[in-house]
């Protein structure tokens, strides 16, 4: 009798390993990255799965072109509300400017670009223009500006760091975004 139950508990095991395997990869949980204007917005944190989530009254993702002689300016916000309480909130914003057609920028002590993630939680505020950051590291791609069909795209990877709160590592990151 115990040989039978010790079978039937490797038994168990084994199967569960293979569900495991079926499971998608982080990336494979992120919005496909197109050009398309499909409205997504995708990137992994820290290793995991982001996405827009959840709704305060106001648009959960947005994104803004304006156009000035020198180039337009990009204003992407997103924001995700993973539970019940005001702490299980979480922004991410990009922002570049000078663009006139695809391009990356850098965030790294750059006036042309910059990042930003928040966390509610941990009650930490990381942006890349803060002077209290001792690491910054990342670029903004701009793989599709298109005007006449309005539509905007591209990738994103940043990582940042101030004492007092651990870094935070975007990776991975994508948008698409009609206009």
């Amino acid at each position: 009798m115990r040989k039978l139950l010790l079978y039937s508990a490797c038994l168990l095991l084994t199967q569960c390993s293979k569900c495991k395997d079926n499971d998608p990869t982080p990336e494979e949980q992120l919005p496909p990255a197109t050009q398309t204007g499909a409205n997504t917005f995708g990137c992994l944190v820290n290793g995991q799965p982001w996405t827009p989530q959840g709704s305060d009254g106001t648009a959960n993702y947005t994104v803004s072109y304006d156009l000035f002689p020198s180039g337009g300016i990009l204003n992407i916000s997103t924001y995700r509300i993973s539970g019940q309480g005001g702490n299980d909130f979480q922004t991410i914003a990009l922002w570049a400017k000078e663009i006139q057609s695809p391009n990356t920028f850098s965030i790294q002590n750059s006036s042309t670009a910059a990042a930003s993630f928040l966390d509610r939680k941990t009650n930490c505020y990381w942006s890349s223009t803060d002077a209290t950051l001792t690491y910054r590291r990342g670029t903004l791609t701009i793989t599709r500006l298109d005007l006449q069909a309005g539509i905007v795209s591209g990738t994103f990877a940043f990582t940042l760091y101030k004492p007092g709160c651990d870094s935070i590592r975007v990776t991975n990151g994508r948008f698409d975004y009609k206009l």
